[in-house]
């Protein structure tokens, strides 16, 4: 049994793989500070839901943007599990090319991203992963991740402009009735959403444009594609587990590897 472990900047993601599907996820906040035994007590109480312990798990992987995370997870998974964590960085064996300036610049979730999709949807073909950050991650027609586009999430321009005009408050991050707001509320809501919405259009057409292939694959995922997915086109396929996916897939590679 598989634990795969995404850890972003706003939550953790966790995903227990067993007969061929993701059995169960959990969702946690990131905290920076959290103590490893302090993780391992939340981890305990997600596998006790399970009917599981931690000598169920034979396997984890691990994908983080959060380093002082990255120490704490490997640790917890050392100290309680006795495995040594397949921890993903720009130096693992993915199945496709980083064909970066610096690879080792490149955040660990977007190559993971960009692996999964190689392998599941084939190439050339565009990510965009709705998270803290909007990231938009280009895939080769011959499996090579090429880079991409890094944008604020909408909640980030969303706390922005609140914070930063003193008489704009905290609204809704759903499209209002008529692109043309009538009052301050509709208003925010079609300069942030539907300002979003042309943003994901605009940049995936140019990326797209740059790819210079007849069809690209736009896959997305991260917590708000589906909502995206509703108000725009230019999605082709929604793509909830593609973090996990990924993970599995080096996982698996790096460990037929080893045994071979």
């Amino acid at each position: 049994m598989l634990l795969a472990i995404d850890i972003g900047n706003t939550n953790i993601t966790l995903g227990l793989w067993q007969n061929e599907k993701w059995a169960i996820h959990w969702r946690a906040r990131t905290v920076r500070d959290k103590m490893p035994d302090e993780y391992a007590v939340l981890l305990r109480s997600f596998l006790d839901e399970a009917d599981l312990g931690y000598r169920a798990i034979s396997g984890v992987a691990i994908s983080s943007v959060v380093p002082t995370l990255t120490r704490a997870f490997t640790e917890l998974v050392r100290r309680y599990m006795d495995i040594e964590p397949l921890v993903v960085d720009h130096r693992t064996p993915i199945g496709i090319r980083i064909d970066i300036d610096e690879p080792q610049q490149a955040g660990p979730d977007r190559i993971v991203n960009a692996a999964a999709v190689h392998k599941l949807y084939g190439g050339p073909a565009i990510v965009i992963d709705f998270g803290t950050a909007t990231t938009f991650d280009v895939v080769s027609a011959n499996g090579a991740y090429c880079g991409g586009a890094i944008a604020p999430g909408i909640g980030i321009a969303h706390d922005a402009l609140v914070e930063h005009a003193a008489r704009l408050h905290a609204i809704d991050l759903s499209p209002p009735p008529s692109a043309i707001g009538r009052n301050t509320i509709h208003a925010m809501q079609s300069g942030i959403f539907w300002g979003y919405v042309a943003l994901v259009e605009g940049l995936t057409q140019r990326l797209a444009k740059e790819v210079g292939a007849e069809k690209v694959k736009i896959i997305a995922t991260g917590g708000l594609a589906s909502l995206f997915d509703q108000h725009t086109d230019i999605i082709d396929l929604i793509a909830p587990e593609l973090t996990l996916d990924g993970l599995r897939i080096i996982y698996e590679m790096n460990n037929q590897k080893a045994e071979s």
